[in-house]
């Protein structure tokens, strides 16, 4: 056993704080040092995990107040004096420790029509795709969301204002607002525009700086804030 020692304090669902003496050892993220907990210290440590590569971001929590992958944040680098503070991602509701409710996340891109509109059948033939268009760069540019909240959990929009859409919800709706196969212009372009849409954003930035796959939220937000008011006035409202 290593004899560096780490101060761990983990937020608990049922109030207050634990505090975790976990051993410390080369190349090791946080997700491991909760994993230690969990398998060494306190078997009722309730959290999340899946792939461990930073591929599915299920393992998002927050980290000395900042919203991150556990399983890509080596714990040598967010220390503070030997001690490290782990909660759950803020802004959704707490199952139990560090695991929270992702539903009113994935609500939000519901009510962002951040789905697909298609317009032809199993039956049609496959609809071409300019890969080099100016549209399809713009579209490209928010696909590889993986839905893990961080931006969600990073947002003070949010944080003010439960009823915003967030961040991911309409970075999705500017993605398919310029996908050339999606048919759902005006029905994107209402849910956004209405409450809780995209000019409730105040332009921060934290979705933008935290998104740990360096998309770029805060720029699809202000596309839709110009399309939107290019269709106010063109449809005379």
């Amino acid at each position: 056993m290593p004899d560096d020692r780490i101060k761990v304090i983990v937020a608990r669902s049922s109030g207050g704080q634990s505090v975790f003496d976990v051993p410390a050892y080369e190349n090791q993220t946080v997700l491991d040092v909760v994993s230690w907990v969990q398998q060494n210290a306190d078997p009722t440590l309730s959290y999340r995990f899946a792939c461990r590569v930073g591929m599915c971001g299920s393992c998002a929590m927050m980290v000395n107040g900042v919203p991150r992958w556990t399983c890509r944040t080596h714990i040598s680098k967010v220390l503070d004096k030997g001690a490290v503070t782990i909660e759950p991602l803020r802004n959704l509701p707490v199952v139990k420790d560090l695991v929270v409710d992702m539903d009113p996340f994935f609500d939000k891109w519901i009510d962002a029509e951040g789905v697909h509109h298609g317009g032809l059948t199993r039956h049609d033939p496959i609809a071409p795709v300019d890969e080099g268009s100016a549209a399809r760069i713009v579209a490209n540019a928010g696909i590889e969301c993986i839905n893990c909240s961080v931006c969600y959990a990073a947002c003070d929009t949010v944080a003010g204002n439960p009823d915003y859409l967030g961040p991911a919800a309409l970075q999705r709706a500017w993605t398919l607002l310029n996908d050339a196969k999606d048919e759902g212009r005006v029905a994107i372009l209402d849910a956004v525009s209405g409450s809780g849409g995209c000019h409730n954003c105040h332009s921060m930035g934290s979705c933008t700086t935290y998104c740990p796959n360096e998309l770029d939220p805060m720029s699809a937000i202000a596309g839709l804030k110009r399309e939107t008011a290019k269709s106010f006035f063109r449809r005379g409202r």
